[in-house]
């Protein structure tokens, strides 16, 4: 029976799955396909964190952290670079350390 799978998958994977008794088949995407299934890739990880139970909520986040490092590199951006943007915005917009849920803004005039 065939598994079908259609998306990018870490580099050991196709061992994992030969391991297993299966028959992987592969291709090596080019740099457009490859930013492409990075973005397709980091949706997926963040809806697994979302859907994750408190137990397994880590090893879901380190999939997205994963992913956003790739994607990073991917674009020629260090991972220093993103963290320090990070930060910029922090210290123009805030984080998220005060819980504030917006629920809507009035126009005022």
């Amino acid at each position: 029976m065939r598994v079908t799978y259609h998306k990018l998958v870490r580099d050991q994977m196709p061992a994992i799955i030969a391991a297993a008794g299966r028959q992987p088949v592969t291709r090596v995407l080019d740099h457009a396909g490859y930013e492409a299934a990075l973005r397709a890739k980091l949706l997926e990880e963040a809806h697994e964190a979302q859907a994750a139970p408190d137990g397994e909520l880590a090893s879901e986040l380190a999939d997205v952290l994963e992913v956003l490092k790739a994607l990073a590199a991917a674009h020629d951006m260090s991972w220093e670079e993103v963290v320090s943007e990070a930060g910029r915005k922090r210290a123009e917009r805030g984080g998220f350390d005060n819980r504030i849920f917006l629920e809507y803004a009035d126009k005022t005039r």
